[in-house]
């Protein structure tokens, strides 16, 4: 059996070496091993890539949503507070775990690690 694309099996929450064992320990947070392979965890760091990207996605999608019902509908505020404040709370929760797992992955498919300083 072949090994997955690590980026979809980053995707997926899956360890981005073997496919098999998750990638998180909870909602966030990266586990320290693979439980199947025991590829070692500790040194991937995804920064502050996934929220970027988290607030780019979701604020545009928002964004756009909004204008557009705006001017095609023109609802009183109340009602776009009610629409988007939970679409903006869902869609950037939703997106946050699979956009963290692929920015590891990618860091996982390029050897990518922490900047060192040898003298």
């Amino acid at each position: 059996m072949s090994k997955p694309h690590p980026l979809l099996a980053g995707l997926s929450g899956r360890c981005p070496n073997c496919g098999e064992g998750f990638l998180f320990d909870g909602f966030l947070k990266v586990a320290p091993a693979c439980e199947a392979c025991g590829y070692d965890f500790s040194k991937a760091d995804s920064g502050d890539g996934p929220a970027v990207f988290v607030i780019l996605i979701a604020g545009f999608a928002v964004a756009f949503a909004a204008v557009f019902t705006e001017f095609t509908v023109h609802p009183p505020i109340w009602v776009h507070l009610i629409l988007w404040l939970p679409a903006t709370l869902i869609l950037s929760l939703g997106l946050m775990r699979p956009l963290k797992g692929a920015m590891l992955a990618a860091q996982f498919m390029n050897r990518a690690s922490e900047a060192r300083h040898d003298d």
